[in-house]
């Protein structure tokens, strides 16, 4: 990466907001606020204080990192949706790094990522990469121990995001970010009857 790069990189895939500023190989600052609501009032405050505090402004922004999830849905929308119209507004790509992906250093690993009623999404990092999916916590460790792979751990958010900047920083792709939900939300279908729409 050029040592005049300038990556922007922030996740709100759980309960947290978090953001990072790498230059070069740096991170210049970085800042995580622990809320299990409220992301979308409070993600661009957040932005903005941890671009004064390195003296930046969104012009020096050359790439932006994004947290994809797995995580909270809403949260991922957030996140992925404020990524995307930033790289439009700036003419700048966008770029975005799952959870499970920031745990993968190169060496061969079963990634997780907790998720709802005892389970985890997880995603084998070894001679070949597998698609992201869910397991009881149970059969995460049992494939772990099957395919002899180091069990992963989610990161703290403060390594999340850091994590997401350095691989944003390398990262060769050209598509936007796109969220991963590996499930569907846990939304309850509406009780109210649909409003009649009148010609």
């Amino acid at each position: 990466m050029p040592s005049n790069d300038l990556i922007l990189a922030f996740d709100t895939s759980a309960a947290h907001c978090a953001a990072a500023l790498l230059s070069g190989d740096q991170i210049i600052a970085s800042r995580v606020d622990e809320m299990a609501r409220g992301q979308a009032e409070h993600l661009f405050i957040l932005l903005e204080d941890i671009l004064a505090e390195a003296g930046k402004n969104w012009s020096d922004l050359t790439r932006v990192g994004v947290g994809v999830g797995p995580g909270n849905f809403t949260g991922i929308r957030i996140s992925v949706a404020s990524a995307r119209g930033l790289a439009l507004s700036l003419g700048i790509p966008a770029i975005g790094v799952s959870s499970l992906e920031a745990q993968f250093d190169g060496s061969p690993i079963l990634a997780t990522v907790p998720a709802p009623r005892d389970q985890s999404y997880i995603q084998e990092f070894g001679s070949k990469l597998n698609e992201p999916r869910i397991a009881t916590n149970e059969e995460a460790k049992a494939l772990s121990i099957d395919l002899a792979l180091p069990l992963g751990n989610a990161l703290p958010a403060d390594q999340l995001v850091r994590q997401i900047a350095r691989l944003a920083a390398t990262s060769a792709s050209t598509l936007p970010p796109a969220p991963l939900y590996i499930c569907a939300a846990d939304a309850a279908p509406p009780r109210d009857p649909a409003p009649i729409i009148l010609p």
